[in-house]
């Protein structure tokens, strides 16, 4: 991975930034007469062109016309708004509680037939049982310090999981062993959850591979979660902000990245064994 969620959205901004600077170009206008023509200061001017304010629908329109050129305003309109879409920050998402968030979900994952996940510190949402998903909606709840409504997120969470046993679905997901270890909730929690994960990784639309950490082919470093919705949508999630990538090119690479983690991965028998001691580990702490 060489790209970033967060550049991969100020890429798309900057782009959005340089098409209009082109316009302006083309139109034989120097910054100081677009703003003129646009009646703002020309301090916005270099904001916009420099990828430091992002325009609004507004501006993009206003812009145009200053220039001439109306005509590309609908298409600069619609990639800024992609652009603006790459990066949703969570506390927005989450300002009323997180069952609203867990909901938005649930038509993308009925739409999907092929889910890729990969995990490196929490079991991804689709395996996560009653306990665990309290657990942990509990402790964001705390920290980003939103309503709370737990009991009602894990619930929509548990329902959005239902698509495991409904449908036309596959589902393809990588963990590290980390994820086996990190203990969310006390030891009976997350020993159900290890349990989860041992009946899951049977099902025959659901391949489980676990990374070890003692892997010795390792060609690619641990990273963000992230999920794959078919060959069509990314989604990767880092502390501050989900993003949202669509470009068909940045969607290759992660999916290159996922076949590369893939590779590293043990599955079946191999698997069950790295879960089943890290259920064995618990027991031997709990002594």
């Amino acid at each position: 991975m060489t790209t970033s969620p967060s550049s991969s959205a100020q890429a798309a901004r900057a782009a959005v930034a340089a098409r209009l600077r082109e316009v302006r170009l083309d139109a034989g206008l120097t910054g100081r007469e677009l703003s003129a023509r646009g009646q703002w200061h020309p301090a916005k001017t270099s904001r916009i062109e420099n990828a430091r304010t992002p325009p609004s629908d507004a501006d993009i329109r206003a812009w145009c016309a200053a220039c001439g050129a109306d005509d590309q305003a609908a298409d600069i309109i619609a990639a800024s708004r992609a652009a603006h879409s790459m990066w949703v920050e969570w506390r927005r998402r989450q300002r009323t509680g997180l069952r609203r968030l867990q909901e938005s979900y649930t038509a993308l994952f009925h739409e999907t037939r092929l889910f890729r996940v990969y995990a490196s510190t929490l079991v991804p949402g689709l395996l996560q049982t009653e306990g665990y998903a309290t657990a942990l909606l509990s402790s964001i709840t705390e920290f980003r310090r939103i309503p709370d409504d737990v009991e009602d997120a894990v619930k929509a969470r548990l329902a959005r999981s239902r698509v495991l046993h409904e449908g036309d679905h596959r589902f393809a997901l990588l963990v590290e062993e980390s994820v086996l270890r990190y203990r969310m909730g006390d030891a009976e929690t997350m020993a159900g959850q290890l349990g989860h994960l041992l009946s899951v990784g049977s099902l025959p639309s659901v391949s489980l591979g676990v990374i070890p950490f003692t892997s010795t082919s390792r060609g690619i470093w641990p990273m963000e979660t992230f999920h794959v919705y078919d060959d069509e949508l990314v989604s990767v999630e880092v502390l501050s902000a989900r993003a949202t990538v669509q470009q068909p090119s940045e969607v290759g690479l992660y999916v290159k990245a996922f076949t590369e983690l893939s590779r590293m991965a043990v599955y079946g028998a191999a698997a069950r064994a790295l879960i089943t001691s890290a259920i064995e580990a618990l027991d031997h702490a709990h002594e």
